[in-house]
């Protein structure tokens, strides 16, 4: 199944003027980074988010939100958010910009 280009439209619009960002396919969707360190992506019809092992663990218990398991071995610190979870672009840049505040703690790469 191909990546939800709707959803990374979205994303594309949020981080467009973000310094230091760049967009890369992967997963078998795309992945946006910031410094080398992914921040956000969409797989398949889910967003994906980097927010760290202590938000991502809270960020678990909200509805629309499932851990970041494509391989069987879920990724800690990381979430996938069905579209229901961000229906409004307001909601859609907050968790963005959370996951991009864990990543600016990250040395780059």
């Amino acid at each position: 199944m191909a990546y939800d280009k709707e959803i990374d439209q979205r994303v594309q619009k949020i981080i467009l003027h973000w310094k230091g960002m760049e967009t890369k396919k992967m997963f078998g969707g795309v992945c946006h980074q910031l410094n080398g360190n992914i921040v956000s992506g969409v797989h398949k019809d889910k967003l994906i988010l980097r927010l760290g092992p202590d938000t991502a663990a809270k960020a678990l218990g909200q509805k629309h939100a499932a851990p970041f398991d494509i391989t069987g071995r879920p990724m800690k610190g990381w979430m996938m958010l069905a579209k229901e979870g961000f229906e409004d672009d307001a909601v859609l840049k907050r968790w963005l910009e959370q996951a991009r505040a864990f990543v600016k703690t990250l040395p780059p790469k």
